[in-house]
């Protein structure tokens, strides 16, 4: 007996022995395992990270130049005769700018030369011409230094995204148009300076003449739209689905309706936009109402979900308490579970509102890819908006929009990222954990 228990226990001491060394070696596997899937975790991240880098500092390379613009310094003199005394405004600037050009280059008599040397110079330099004389009216004799505007070739070659050590027929500036730019430089003529210009005009065929001002506002315009549309229709159906509807085969299909509405592509809006409000309705093409209006179809489902996800976390104790002491249901939502609520409905809204001024889709099919020089002035007149804005400058051909196709892609980012930040801030300070 004491040896067959001997026996057993030895039996059952090995037993357990090969029990916990399988153990210990599928530990062993499992703590690899975990290893490798937080490596394989990390390395996604730094992955993400890399590729985010290396896009937003290619942008930022290419885009910051356009900040700077050339100028060039002229010195007009107003002889007698060049302006007009009754009307200033319709001096001929075009030709006071030709004579001043003319005058620092005496030397230049040729056809073709002159042709030349003018293309140096903007065409937007008679412009600002007419503002300065216009903001004060100079006497007859006397003359005035200005600072213009240089072509794009030039502020291309100053920014040094043109090469001068080239052979001539390998860069758009000839011999003699070098010569005299760089006369303009030793004499201190010629410098970079801030680009406002890219900041208060609208666009332009001319890139040194093209600015986001008029985008900026055609997209103020049309969210401005979607906003008041969106977020209370958004709202009140969040309230009533969650609230107040009966669950029945009704509601559950109008909820499953808004949860695919919100995976459909923007497009499809932008087909609707066409069909109903442009073609049936007979609305006006590239506004911002129109624009507003279908951005504001693309947004509500998004809303909605939100605001439903924030109802739904008020806590139903809120309720309940409010109904044990009397409220109507209407009370109880209007001055409990709504003001609860709210700060998550916001973010949601705002998230909604991030998403639609990134939209090109839509307002493509609407009209808004129109080539629009003047900045919108209200609701219903023709406007760009900045996606748009950027569509149309990255299809342009000369060199200097794709330094201002990246420039309006980082305003466009900072946008986005200023709303995103707000959703942030908002629901961190507003939110109330249960």
């Amino acid at each position: 007996m004491n040896k067959s228990a001997g026996k057993s226990v030895a039996r059952s001491s090995s037993g357990r022995g090969r029990t916990i060394d399988i153990v210990n070696k599928g530990l062993k596997s499992r703590y690899r395992k975990e290893k490798r899937f937080r490596f394989y975790g990390l390395l996604s991240i730094v992955a993400s990270v890399v590729f985010l880098a290396f896009l937003l500092s290619s942008i930022v390379l290419k885009g910051y130049s356009a900040f700077l613009q050339t100028y060039i310094k002229l010195d007009v003199s107003f002889e007698a005769g060049m302006l007009d005394k009754q009307n200033p405004g319709r001096s001929d600037f075009q030709g006071i700018v030709k004579a001043a050009i003319r005058d620092y280059y005496p030397d230049v008599t040729g056809r073709q030369d002159k042709r030349d040397l003018f293309s140096l110079f903007s065409s937007g330099a008679a412009f600002q011409l007419r503002e300065e004389v216009l903001n004060k009216l100079p006497e007859e004799g006397s003359s005035i230094s200005l600072w213009v505007l240089a072509d794009d070739d030039v502020d291309m070659l100053m920014k040094g995204h043109m090469k001068r050590d080239v052979p001539e027929g390998e860069r758009r500036l000839n011999d003699k148009q070098l010569r005299w730019i760089e006369r303009l430089e030793e004499e201190g003529r010629i410098a970079l300076r801030f680009n406002t210009t890219f900041f208060t005009a609208g666009d332009s065929r001319e890139p040194e003449l093209a600015g986001i001002w008029g985008a900026v506002k055609g997209s103020f315009y049309t969210m401005l739209v979607t906003l008041v549309l969106s977020f209370p229709i958004g709202i009140a159906a969040a309230v009533y689905l969650e609230e107040f509807a009966p669950k029945n085969l009704a509601t559950d299909f109008i909820e499953v309706n808004i949860n695919n509405l919100a995976a459909v592509p923007s497009i499809v809006f932008g087909l609707l936009g066409l069909a109903v409000f442009l073609n049936f309705f007979g609305m006006p093409r590239s506004t911002p109402l129109v624009g507003g209006i279908v951005l504001m179809l693309m947004t509500l489902p998004t809303i909605i979900i939100a605001s439903r996800a924030a109802l739904k976390a008020v806590p139903p104790s809120i309720r309940e308490a409010a109904l044990g002491v009397g409220s109507s249901k209407l009370q109880v939502v209007t001055g409990h579970v709504l003001p609860l609520a709210l700060p998550g409905m916001l973010t949601g809204t705002i998230i909604g509102m991030a998403q639609a001024l990134g939209e090109t889709a839509p307002l493509l099919m609407i009209g808004m890819v129109a080539f629009i020089v003047d900045v919108p002035g209200g609701f219903t007149d023709p406007a760009a908006v900045m996606p748009v804005q950027i569509y149309l400058w990255a299809d342009s051909p000369e060199r200097a929009f794709v330094e201002r196709t990246s420039a309006a892609i980082m305003v466009l980012l900072a946008f986005l990222i200023s709303m995103n930040a707000v959703a942030v801030v908002m629901r961190r300070r507003f939110e109330r954990r249960w």
